[in-house]
């Protein structure tokens, strides 16, 4: 693959088959999702339990559209470096743009995007203008295939959701290699240390513990009704991930830092890009961990099978 590929208006084909779907549910749960709800499948309700005989889930945000909702966004091409008004509807069975959604950890509606080759990534959070239209401002920063995902819970709607589309940023495509797994990540001066990793179809504890200038962090402040808010995204076809820790703030017995726990299951073995999102000093910043999940083979950056390379349909 040369250094620099074109990058054009080509579609990326999404692979969505993949085994162990018995337990899929467990670990892809939309915004609100406890390690509680998380057990109970990715449809659960916001609150613990979910919806008892539910089948299991595929993962969130590798359709476009499910149970009659679809992402549309006004725009699917965005340049590069440029601050963009972006917008988009969230269209209900009857195809008409809802207006009407259920708060999810204090938003009604969540967005994350991330670059394909898992960088850029942003959690965002649109307003809503009248007609069901949703904005945000957006600088996707370099040229590449994003992919948008909405967390929703529609008025009317048995379940939460995650739609996902691709959003095209013309130019010279230069993938960022996947870094390797490491247990400390940095971000503006601060160090997030993660103890535990991802197995497929097996619940596991996945502690961050948040220090600054080698002392330990006690006192994060909560951010969208929790102190930390974990993403996951599998490399190659970008299944989406989400969970939340456990407890939450002023309920009594959980400590505001240093350590942030969630329980969560991988849907399959691969590679994960794990975001988690925590506030200190009223900033919200992110810290990003690489996880291997099982013992498959992740493929290295230009070789056959990985996702920086173009497909066309």
């Amino acid at each position: 693959m040369n250094s620099a590929t074109r990058l054009g208006a080509y579609a990326v084909g999404l692979a969505v088959v993949f085994g162990g779907a018995a337990g899929i549910g467990k670990v892809v749960g939309p915004v609100g999702g406890t390690a509680e709800m998380a057990s109970h499948g990715s449809g659960g309700g916001h609150g613990a339990g979910g919806h008892e005989g539910m089948a299991a889930q595929a993962p969130g945000g590798l359709q476009v559209s499910e149970d009659g909702y679809t992402l549309t966004p006004q725009r699917t091409t965005v340049a590069p470096g440029e601050k963009t008004d972006f917008r988009f509807t969230i269209n209900g069975p009857d195809g008409r743009p809802v207006t009407g959604f259920q708060p999810l950890h204090g938003k009604r509606l969540h967005l994350i995007v991330a670059r394909r080759d898992l960088s850029g990534f942003q959690h965002l959070h649109p307003t809503q203008l009248g007609g069901g239209v949703w904005t945000v401002p957006l600088t996707l920063a370099k040229p590449g295939v994003y992919r948008f995902f909405t967390d929703i819970q529609p008025a009317g709607a048995k379940r939460q959701l995650t739609l996902g589309t691709d959003v095209f940023a013309p130019g010279d495509l230069r993938p960022a290699p996947l870094p390797k797994p490491a247990q400390v990540a940095k971000v503006d001066g601060y160090e997030v240390k993660l103890t535990g990793g991802l197995a497929p179809g097996t619940s596991t504890e996945l502690t961050l513990t948040v220090s600054k200038d080698g002392e330990p962090v006690t006192d994060l402040q909560p951010y969208l009704e929790a102190y930390g808010h974990l993403v996951a995204l599998r490399q190659g076809d970008l299944a989406y991930l989400h969970v939340h820790p456990d407890g939450e703030p002023g309920d009594g017995t959980t400590p505001s830092g240093p350590g942030i726990t969630f329980f969560a299951e991988a849907p399959s073995s691969g590679a994960y890009r794990l975001y988690l999102d925590f506030k200190h000093d009223g900033k919200v910043r992110t810290a990003e961990f690489t996880v291997h999940a099982g013992n498959a083979r992740v493929p290295e950056q230009g070789e056959p099978g990985h996702d920086d390379q173009p497909h066309t349909h």
